[in-house]
């Protein structure tokens, strides 16, 4: 098959990460738009990204673009895409998707109008009145922008954020693929003491080690494409075979604490989970008092939000301990994600540097001290 074009969504502000992590892989022809990266491949890349993209949430191949300024302009434009190169006779294909700022602005209308054209398109060229949709599933998007649509196939199934080591959090946990955005920010590689004192369920710790380790993300959990009849099964075996080439071992200093032995209970199954549990030590510490675990090294941490856990008031009084208790940690570098506009005054200094990023839909910065 010809080269293809895949779309990689990502939370806002990750793009240009996602982007370099992408071209890691050797994929030369990657184009960064905001809160999605383009690259053109096969499905030997298909396989390699969604295995091994950290900070991506899906991969989506682009199956058209055009304007649509009528419910007959959308289904015209769906029912001209081929995709009976992708989607057999048993196929199923559900149709999800958005419209934001366009004349067509029902999205359950669009939905249907998606489903109609791909209908009336699989059954002209199978020469079928019926479709059954018995099959593997071939999950059909669409986006509709200001007037402009983008159709997509969904590779990925479950979104890549989900590694399958997760099945239990506390009451805030931090996206999987934020936690490996902070870890890649910090340019932690392994050799540093590593120390988040906010642990909670593990997440940051987990996304260390697995960088430390150089270990994939997907290695463990199964894409929706697995299942397609269109895909040979050797490209996935292939993939997985390099990335556990890419591994390699070594000694690790991971350490998450918390207040809360419930959330420690939950970070050492999930780190057991994850294959990683030997790697990393969780133990109970108050981290406004507790003696710092060495002399230097990388503080990665999620400290609670007002907006979320605690009263913002509770938060802010938080930030304060904290920083107060870090004041002359000069041999660590910092790396704090919080939603709190005033996170500086109350942490008691100005950050070197901050990114923007988003958590969810809330806006947060990564506040960076070294």
């Amino acid at each position: 098959m010809e080269q293809l074009q895949f779309c990689v969504p990502c939370l806002f502000g990750l793009e240009g990460l996602v982007g370099d992590e992408i071209r890691r892989l050797g994929i030369e022809d990657v184009r960064v738009e905001d809160r999605r990266v383009f690259f053109s491949g096969s499905f030997s890349d298909m396989a390699r990204v969604n295995i091994c993209c950290r900070m991506g949430e899906r991969v989506m191949i682009l199956l058209a673009s055009f304007d649509a300024h009528s419910f007959e302009d959308l289904f015209q434009g769906v029912k001209a895409i081929p995709l009976e190169n992708f989607i057999p006779k048993d196929g199923a294909f559900p149709v999800k998707g958005y419209s934001l700022n366009s004349q067509l602005h029902s999205v359950p209308d669009c939905q249907a109008i998606v489903k109609k054209a791909a209908v009336t398109r699989l059954g002209e060229k199978y020469g079928l009145g019926w479709l059954p949709e018995t099959g593997a599933t071939y999950q059909i998007r669409f986006s509709i922008m200001k007037d402009h649509v983008e159709v997509f196939l969904d590779t990925s199934g479950v979104s890549l954020h989900k590694r399958g080591y997760r099945e239990i959090a506390n009451l805030a946990p931090l996206h999987e693929t934020m936690a490996a955005a902070m870890v890649n920010l910090a340019r932690y590689r392994g050799r540093d003491f590593f120390w988040d004192p906010f642990c909670g369920s593990g997440t940051i710790c987990i996304e260390a080690a697995m960088i430390a380790l150089g270990r994939a993300p997907g290695l463990n959990r199964s894409f929706g494409a697995q299942k397609w009849a269109c895909v040979d099964e050797s490209v996935w075996r292939q993939a997985r075979t390099e990335a556990l080439d890419h591994e390699y071992r070594g000694e690790y200093r991971i350490l998450g604490t918390d207040i809360d032995p419930a959330s420690l209970e939950i970070a050492r199954a999930n780190a057991k989970k994850a294959g990683v549990g030997k790697l990393i030590e969780f133990r109970e510490a108050d981290a406004t008092k507790a003696p710092l675990p060495c002399d230097k090294g990388l503080i990665v941490c999620n400290p609670p939000y007002g907006e979320r856990m605690l009263e913002q008031r509770s938060a802010q009084r938080l930030y304060h301990d904290f920083g107060r208790h870090i004041r002359f940690a000069d041999g660590w570098k910092q790396y704090i994600i919080s939603s709190e506009p005033e996170f500086e005054h109350y942490f008691g200094k100005q950050a070197v540097k901050k990114r923007k990023l988003y958590n969810g839909r809330l806006q947060c910065n990564v506040y960076m001290y070294f």
